[in-house]
This record gives structure tokens, C-alpha cells and sequence, in this order.
């Protein structure tokens, strides 16, 4: 079970689309920056598999700029 938490930034004027895109995916978490355009999401997937092609859908989206991973844990069973 992947957990990995990343600083998402969006385009320019693209905050609220970014955070909506977000939002509606599963396996993710958002939470917005207040004051900042930057959100910090946190995925948890079932497994290798879902992670990676939730990284790929991540990758595709119009209103994300740029994306850093800053924490990655995998339970090993």
C-alpha cells in the first residue's frame, strides 16, 4: 500500500481547476495552501500497480505545472 504525499503546483490562474482535478480522483487527498498557489496532495493506493498508473494520470493533467514527490512509503507484505 503506497502512500506518497507531493507538492503540487498549478499553472498560472489554474488553482481552483488543479484542486478540482485533484479532488475528483481516487486515491488522493488534498489539502490547498491558503495563501500560497500550491497544494499538498497525498495519494494511498492498494498497491504498486494503481500508484503507477495514478502517476501517469497525474502526469496528463492540463492544470498541474510541476510536481514533487516529499515523502514515499510502501508497506511490504
Amino acid at each position: 500500500m503506497p502512500i506518497l504525499s507531493y507538492l503540487a503546483l498549478p499553472h498560472k490562474g489554474a488553482m481552483d481547476q488543479l484542486c478540482a482535478d485533484l479532488s475528483d480522483m481516487d486515491y488522493c487527498e488534498i489539502i490547498p495552501a491558503e495563501n500560497q498557489e500550491v497544494v499538498v496532495l497525498v495519494t494511498d493506493t492498494p498497491d504498486e500497480k494503481t500508484e503507477k498508473t495514478l502517476q501517469e494520470t497525474l502526469k496528463k493533467l492540463p492544470s498541474l505545472q510541476s510536481l514533487s514527490m516529499t515523502f514515499g512509503h510502501s508497506a511490504e507484505q
